[in-house]
């Protein structure tokens, strides 16, 4: 396919391709599939250095962080579907009620079909091929697209797909809102979106007129909590790194910290370190922090600075031409203030004092539900009624982001923070049908069930079900 827009006869053409491609059954096979697997990871590897290249060019990741958070990450995420897609695939065995016997029950996980996996500028490559290791684990067929607002890892991205595998399989387009447009109202069998609550709402409404099932990981305001028990020094140092990896543009990034008022000083106090030792003095010629995508979210970001700029603490500093922001600390007041408006989505980390969890908890549940809440303490009691009264996507008890990395915890959103999850084996759940079998002998026969009725079948029926 050219980079230019993407018709939504496109779309109809290149789903009709992939549907005779699906009809064949070769996708459903186990050995094809995970024969699969490893070519995509052979394709990876060989445009490795294209791929963190082209995140250096869009996002200013250095390559340690592109490695850790995208490369380094799907290559994890590969091996681990390899290693385990024939036990996750296996017909589950369920029991059968008495009623129903002579007969046995079991679960069979079936592929959707064809699916659509639409991909973010913040993590292009890691959050497009983190999707399509779960589609092709499950036996699907695969239309992706990445962020045109990444264009060199889009480019990328395109040229390893459509060199690795046949677009009957899996098809990499480029474009823009058109395409978008167009892809969103194609008849998919599954779409999967990452991206902001917003355009995840106008995807969901598409799908819904045919009926398509999807998952959607969006985002929103992540909240820490520090209480007054924590290890302040270790609580400084993950908040800050979880805001300030990928320059803040993280969906589960520390969005504001909420601290005791005791030990908000000794906490800003070493934020202020650990930002030094993470980024030198000067932060701006740091090779370990990036930039923002564009000048659009740049503006965006700058005028939250500005008009919060009496609570500054540290930072603050904006440069348009490389689209930098300097890692920013401010100390807020008021749940009104700008940067408690929207999700932030860069370096820039607001913070309130209280003095009574139960509060905090209070106001936090007055907000739409965050993909990710961070907690830091040492108390169980503040963790126990943390995790119980406040619904959030995921949490992390003294640590930020981590939590994303384990493939054996699912990863997802609940409310305005997404639908659905995936990461190892809910990957492969999210992309299969899970499909009932019930098999009856097919000699012996239960008559109870049968017309005409009695007032003695009405006694045994009663006995069954009561």
């Amino acid at each position: 396919m050219s980079s230019r827009e993407i018709s939504q006869k496109d779309v109809e053409m290149l789903i009709e391709i992939q549907k005779k491609y699906f009809d064949t059954h070769i996708t459903k096979d186990i050995k094809f599939r995970i024969e699969q697997l490893k070519i995509l990871k052979a394709g990876i590897k060989k445009y490795e250095d294209e791929i963190s290249e082209a995140l250096y060019k869009d996002l200013g990741k250095h390559k340690n962080e592109a490695y850790m958070t995208e490369i380094g990450f799907c290559y994890h995420s590969i091996e681990f579907a390899i290693k385990n897609l024939k036990k996750w695939a296996k017909p589950e065995k369920r029991k059968t009620p008495i009623y129903l016997m002579p007969a046995k029950s079991y679960i069979v996980n079936e592929p959707y079909g064809i699916v659509l996996i639409i991909g973010p500028y913040n993590y292009p490559f890691q959050l497009l091929i983190e999707p399509l290791v779960g589609a092709i684990a499950a036996g699907n067929t695969a239309i992706i697209k990445a962020s045109e607002m990444a264009p060199n890892i889009s480019m990328v991205v395109k040229k390893l797909f459509n060199e690795t595998f046949c677009k009957n399989y899996i098809v990499c387009v480029e474009g823009a809102i058109e395409t978008n447009i167009s892809l969103i109202n194609g008849k998919f069998d599954y779409i999967f979106f990452t991206g902001s609550t917003a355009v995840g709402k106008i995807v969901m409404e598409a799908a819904a007129k045919s009926l398509i099932p999807v998952t959607l990981e969006l985002g929103g305001k992540s909240p820490v909590i520090v209480t007054e028990s924590a290890n302040i020094e270790q609580a400084a140092k993950r908040i800050i790194w979880g805001k300030t990896i990928n320059a803040g543009q993280t969906c589960v990034a520390p969005d504001y910290v909420l601290v005791h008022e005791k030990v908000k000083d000794e906490l800003i106090k070493e934020m202020k370190k650990a930002l030094n030792k993470y980024f030198g003095e000067n932060i701006e010629k740091s090779e370990s922090f990036g930039r923002i995508i564009n000048e659009k979210h740049f503006k965006r970001i700058k005028a939250m600075i500005e008009r919060d700029k009496e609570g500054i603490v540290f930072g603050g500093n904006c440069l348009e031409e490389q689209k930098y922001i300097e890692p920013t600390l401010i100390e807020i007041f008021s749940w009104q203030a700008a940067t408690m408006n929207e999700e932030i989505f860069g370096p820039v980390l607001p913070i309130m004092t209280f003095r009574d969890i139960d509060l905090v908890i209070k106001a936090i549940r007055k907000l739409p539900k965050p993909l990710a809440l961070y907690l830091f303490t040492k108390n169980k009691v503040d963790e126990s009624k943390v995790i119980k009264e406040i619904s959030a996507g995921n949490v992390s008890i003294n640590d930020t982001i981590s939590h994303v990395a384990n493939p054996y915890l699912p990863f997802g959103g609940v409310g305005n923070s997404g639908i659905g999850s995936y990461h190892g084996k809910d990957s492969f759940l999210t992309f299969s049908h899970r499909k009932g079998i019930l098999k009856k002998h097919s000699g012996i026969s239960n008559s109870v069930q049968y017309p005409a009725f009695t007032e003695k079948q009405l006694n045994l029926i009663k006995k069954i079900f009561k």
